[in-house]
């Protein structure tokens, strides 16, 4: 279902153009966030490509346990960067973050929520489906 690594985005389809993104649901991929912008492309979704080495495809709901776990693990997202136009997160945000860190966060007993619809299907990759739902804030 993934395209191959040479295409701008990871999706599927076959029309012009880069293919629409999938998340994890095999649904269009929604939006995570637009406030702070999140994404590996900064467009507010957790869409990815072969560029994306860190694989920023999983949707979080930051919590302060979260926080304080990852900046312990030297990844650092509450303290602001402005040279970068980074305000920091705090509890309640929503966050593309990279599928390996979530896994590391899920194995400590730190990991947040996630909005599943807003989860790429990259992320597969690196957790499990029912790892994901288990921690999921939008299943019915």
């Amino acid at each position: 279902m993934l395209l191959d690594e040479g295409s701008e985005q990871f999706g599927e389809g076959g029309g012009e153009g880069p293919a629409p993104s999938v998340n994890v649901l095999g649904e269009p991929l929604e939006p995570c966030s637009l406030n702070p912008m999140t994404g590996f492309f900064r467009n507010g979704c957790c869409d990815t490509s072969a560029q994306d080495f860190g694989s920023h495809t999983i949707c979080v709901v930051t919590t302060a346990a979260f926080l304080e776990f990852s900046k312990s693990e030297g990844n650092d997202l509450s303290t602001p960067v402005p040279e970068f136009g980074f305000a920091g997160l705090k509890p309640g945000d929503r966050w593309c973050l990279c599928a390996p860190r979530w896994q590391d966060a899920l194995r400590a007993g730190k990991a947040p929520h996630i909005v599943l619809r807003a989860t790429h299907l990259g992320a597969l990759e690196h957790c499990a489906l029912a790892d994901l739902k288990r921690h999921a804030i939008d299943l019915s």
